[in-house]
């Protein structure tokens, strides 16, 4: 089977996007490692403090976060990273050739009852300039070089694009290596699954509730046909079962904090996940524009995600455009 390096150069990708991709998956790797011992590892529950999101931290919160920090600034590959967990960009070295962005670990509410998290991480190449401020890291997601996430799940799953499809990989445990699996994802276009949070249901916007109330009727509504509700509480593995069989997800707009734009990170979550999806056929817009072209204003800004099948994409921001 064919391992992540050697299929990175079949794609011709540059042997120091490729050396950085080897080091961000090693240490997902280990990671991993300390998901599976994770009761005896002592890094299950609470870190007793909060991120800069004003949101509770889990212990593996914060030392997914040290961990890949503390790779990356080991490689002089990168001049600098942005995290979720911290409140501003973090320099590495002046002569790093990118800029990386990461979630640690998405859906880390899931760590205590054993279910599915993961890493997400985007790669931009780096401005020419000695130092890093936040601002540099604001740029469109159609500029990011590259993207993926691992999925910690019964296997470990790798996905990536460097811009030239999006490819699968699984961690081969008896020799540490992660292989590729499934080339060039293609996600149907259709699709009778939708994966939202129900329970804010009220505190959506009309055009959301149309959209959904018009899924739930099934054959007897407009839509004409039966859908299914799946919803994993992390992004990761909504996205992840999207790429593999197709459906919409959505994190919308809810009145419950109105003067936040939506959930979900447009810097580490919306972006890397719009370029995965978009690379395997689907589409990534807010309620209102394509996420990859949305410039940022902050590296902490938040947006509305609607992102999948392509035409059920279509469908959803048409109810947004009627009402």
């Amino acid at each position: 089977m064919t391992q992540l390096s050697e299929h990175l150069l079949k794609q011709n990708t540059a042997p120091e996007l490729s050396r950085l991709l080897g080091h961000i998956t090693d240490c997902c790797t280990q990671i991993a490692k300390l998901l599976h011992h994770g009761p005896m590892n002592d890094i299950l529950g609470m870190a007793g403090a909060e991120n800069v999101q004003g949101e509770d931290q889990k212990k593996l919160d914060v030392i997914s976060n040290d961990m890949l920090k503390e790779a990356l600034a080991k490689t002089g590959l990168v001049k600098g990273i942005a995290s979720e967990e911290e409140e501003h960009c973090v320099s590495c070295h002046e002569d790093g050739e990118f800029l990386v962005l990461f979630d640690p670990l998405d859906g880390s509410s899931n760590i205590d009852i054993n279910s599915l998290v993961g890493t997400i991480f985007s790669i931009y190449s780096a401005p020419e300039k000695s130092s890093i401020e936040d601002a540099d890291f604001l740029r469109p997601g159609h500029e990011q070089v590259a993207a993926g996430y691992v999925l910690y799940g019964p296997s470990v799953i790798l996905t990536l694009t460097t811009g030239q499809g999006t490819q699968m990989y699984m961690l081969d445990q008896t020799i540490g290596e992660y292989v590729l699996y499934q080339a060039n994802v293609e996600i149907p276009r259709e699709t009778q699954e939708f994966a939202i949070n129900a329970s804010n249901q009220r505190h959506w916007a009309a055009p959301m509730q149309a959209y959904i109330a018009d899924l739930l009727k099934g054959k007897t509504g407009p839509r004409g046909k039966n859908f299914n509700m799946r919803w994993v509480a992390a992004m990761v593995g909504d996205v992840h079962r999207i790429l593999c069989r197709g459906g919409i997800f959505t994190y919308p707009w809810d009145k419950k904090n109105p003067d936040k734009p939506g959930k979900l990170r447009l810097m580490y979550e919306a972006n890397p996940m719009g370029f995965l999806v978009e690379q395997a056929g689907g589409k990534a817009f807010t309620d209102k524009a394509r996420i990859l072209d949305i410039q940022p204003d902050n590296i902490h800004q938040r947006v509305p995600v609607i992102l999948g099948s392509a035409d059920e994409v279509k469908t959803c921001i048409q109810y947004h455009k009627d009402i």
